[in-house]
């Protein structure tokens, strides 16, 4: 948002200022995240899961929060730096990095039950070194005179419901796994996370040109120049759902073999999978719904459509995963997404008289 303002006025130059603000305001709210997990008595989480290692890893998962959200902003700093391959080479490789070195030194070690740990460390490694590139590409980043200062509360103001966006999309993500985790087992857990995590192959894409459009959009916009940003919309959406189609034909085409890659026990998830997948597709139509608002100032209403969908996600879980199981787990992520997506293009074409659906 702030690139495509301040690339309109000719300000690039403030660009490093609103990192060092935001660096400190993660570390705040880091901070004020893991004093909350502290006050927070550790037999009520473990009761309510049945888990006694529940609690130490949230309060674990807490303390890694800054580093974690360190690396995601240094990512999101490469692509406003224009370093879009790094920036992919970060989202997509070399957060992966770290988890997979310590898996195969653990494996070796015979050290399994300290992958948690591991996990987590890898964010403070993603986080130095991401920040010694960031160091390095704003050193010989052109020197720019900036006319326009970004203060601490329009910071804040701009960003707290993209914020409450990134937490309300986490939820959605996360419910199905706390209910089933409640109501199933540790291993219908294990066979529904397969799924998903394959039908995030269709979200990279979505997500990867959504990243790309999302500075000019900001940009246009501000300009107001509707026909590019008409145009810009278009494209996006007929690429998106053009690559993410014959990727879900071969994925449900040959769900079986993908599936049993993993072990024969996780066929078990395909019903789920197929779900999960050729819903992913339906939503893939709506193009670049959320980027759009969020590039546009229009993030409180993103936010409040986001929120909507925690709760309908939230109550479809909580009914259809005692019944259903993975299915119903599926069935409420795809539902909930298709309700943000969808209402979110609505009020677009509404505000603007902007398509940002296939067409």
């Amino acid at each position: 948002y702030f690139k495509g303002r301040l690339a309109s006025k000719k300000s690039l130059g403030e660009l490093k200022n609103i990192y060092s603000k935001m660096v400190v305001m993660l570390f705040l709210a880091s901070l004020t995240a893991l004093i909350i997990i502290l006050i927070i008595d550790e037999k009520t989480i473990n009761n309510y899961f049945s888990d006694n290692d529940v609690y130490s890893i949230i309060l674990k998962s807490s303390i890694a929060l800054f580093f974690s959200g360190i690396s995601m902003l240094n990512t999101e700093i490469f692509r406003v730096l224009d370093k879009l391959i790094v920036a992919e080479l970060f989202r997509n490789i070399i957060k992966y990095v770290p988890l997979i070195l310590g898996s195969i030194a653990l494996f070796y070690y015979q050290k399994e039950t300290w992958l948690v740990d591991v996990f987590l460390i890898g964010f403070v490694a993603l986080a130095a070194i991401s920040s010694i590139f960031v160091f390095i590409y704003f050193n010989k980043a052109e020197k720019q005179n900036s006319t326009e200062k970004i203060p601490y509360k329009e910071i804040f103001l701009k960003s707290y419901p993209i914020a409450i966006s990134g937490m309300a999309l986490f939820l959605l993500m996360s419910f199905d796994i706390l209910f089933l985790k409640k109501y199933r087992n540790d291993e219908t857990v294990a066979f529904y996370s397969v799924g998903v995590k394959l039908m995030t192959i269709v979200s990279i894409i979505i997500i990867t040109i959504n990243i790309t459009i999302s500075a000019k959009i900001s940009e246009h916009f501000s300009d107001q120049n509707r026909s590019e940003l008409a145009r810009i919309l278009r494209n996006s959406s007929r690429t998106i759902f053009g690559i993410t189609l014959p990727v879900i034909v071969l994925l449900s085409i040959f769900s079986d073999y993908i599936l049993s890659f993993f072990g024969e026990g996780y066929i078990a998830a395909k019903q789920a999978f197929l779900i999960l997948i050729i819903g992913q597709g339906v939503c893939s139509a709506f193009g670049s719904a959320s980027v759009y608002l969020n590039m546009t100032g229009r993030q409180h209403i993103y936010q409040i459509i986001l929120i909507m969908a925690v709760v309908i996600n939230f109550v479809l879980n909580l009914f259809l995963i005692p019944v259903y199981g993975m299915s119903g787990a599926a069935v409420a992520f795809v539902s909930s997404s298709f309700f943000w997506n969808f209402v979110s293009a609505i009020v677009i074409y509404r505000k603007d008289k902007m398509k940002v659906f296939l067409n």
